[in-house]
């Protein structure tokens, strides 16, 4: 049936079966991979995958089309670059988005890690449950997926609970026991609630001071920002030659399914990269769909390739292989879900877990259904 949640969360200790192998999903600290750790994820993925690396939405890259057999050897190389947590349990705890325009005066990375240090202590939490670490002059990642975030508000830092429009003022130095301990709140009382806005939305409140609005900011453009130069790749997936020819710098990774090369001041000359603000590829989002992922009812990026023209500035389209939305997790403009006989569903202004307006439509009648419905943001 169209809908079904199939899968999970996958990580580099924990990997996924899927339609093509093995998945290995990889937190870099900090969100940044040096250059050694680029060249050797280029490295793998034409060795042990499919010959790319896509990211993710919460900023993970993913190595596809592994094989059972070369498992150890990957650990071994992942090890040796600083891409793997001694067990599984500490790698899924480590879930910590940051927010890629960090200066080095925010202290962001040094946060970073110590909230990945006092999260040793954490208790169990559920495998998308995680922190955002927004400490630049306006919050951009609230369109991102966090649980607990850490952002700047007028009067210094806050700590927020995601569903909650305001955050507890917190010294730099105090943020990251803090979050831990919201965490542990929130996994002595989540119930059936895998999700913080969940939680609070069933009328709970955290034990917090919540008396700040953070600032917020519109997420970057692509273009030259202030650490570097901001591209992008068709749908976050990245050749193994674009990414050894990026390897010069150190990247910083995006939800937005993007990169910033540190210090890179113009375009660089490399096939297949997305360098315009309003290339209609920005406004789609796609998983791997079938045949690549086992969870996928049927394909994806071809239909989504072929109906971005048809989406207007400041709309967007999902098309998601099955109902856990992992390319886009939230609402989008306009969501088609794969059913099993080749048909999609339709859900306006939903996520891919919505109930759908429209069933059962055929890849011919979605043009006509889009028009008429993204017209009004146009």
């Amino acid at each position: 049936m169209a809908g079904e949640v199939k899968g999970w969360c996958p990580g580099a200790r924990r990997p996924m079966e899927s339609g093509d192998g093995l998945i290995l999903r990889l937190r870099p600290h900090g969100g940044r991979l040096t250059p050694d750790q680029t060249q050797a994820l280029a490295d793998l993925a034409e060795t042990y995958g499919d010959g790319a690396i896509e990211l993710s939405a919460r900023a993970h890259p993913h190595l596809r089309g592994v094989s059972p057999e070369a498992l150890p050897e990957i650990h071994r190389i992942l090890a040796h670059f600083g891409l793997l947590d001694a067990e599984a349990d500490l790698e899924a705890r480590r879930n910590i988005l940051v927010a890629p325009l960090w200066r080095a005066e925010d202290g962001a990375l040094e946060m970073a890690a110590a909230l990945e240090e006092a999260l040793r202590e954490a208790p169990p939490l559920p495998a998308k449950f995680g922190f955002a670490l927004d400490l630049g002059p306006g919050a951009i990642l609230g369109g991102a997926s966090a649980d607990i975030r850490i952002e700047r508000s007028p009067e210094g830092l806050i700590l927020r609970a995601e569903g909650m429009a305001l955050g507890e003022p917190v010294s730099a130095e105090a943020a990251p026991a803090r979050a831990v301990a919201l965490a542990l709140w929130f996994a002595e009382n989540r119930g059936e609630a895998g999700r913080m806005a969940r939680l609070i939305g069933s009328g709970l409140r955290p034990p917090l001071a919540a008396i700040q609005a953070p600032l917020t900011a519109d997420p970057p453009a692509l273009g030259p920002q202030a650490p570097g130069f901001h591209l992008a790749f068709p749908f976050g997936r990245m050749e193994a030659e674009a990414l050894r020819l990026l390897a010069h710098a150190p990247l910083r990774l995006t939800p937005w399914r993007s990169v910033i090369v540190e210090g890179l001041r113009e375009a660089p000359d490399i096939p297949g990269l997305i360098l315009d603000p309003l290339d209609p590829l920005l406004r789609v989002s796609a998983c791997v769909g079938a045949p690549g992922c086992a969870s996928a009812e049927g394909a994806t990026r071809d239909l989504a390739r072929g109906l971005a023209a048809l989406v207007p500035q400041g709309a967007r389209l999902h098309v998601s292989g099955c109902a856990k939305g992992c390319a886009h997790p939230g609402p989008a403009e306009a969501t088609l879900l794969a059913r099993p006989d080749g048909r999609f569903d339709f859900i306006r202004d939903g996520s891919a877990k919505a109930p759908p307006q429209l069933t059962g439509l055929a890849s011919a009648e979605i043009p006509a259904i889009l028009r008429g419905s993204l017209a009004p943001s146009l």
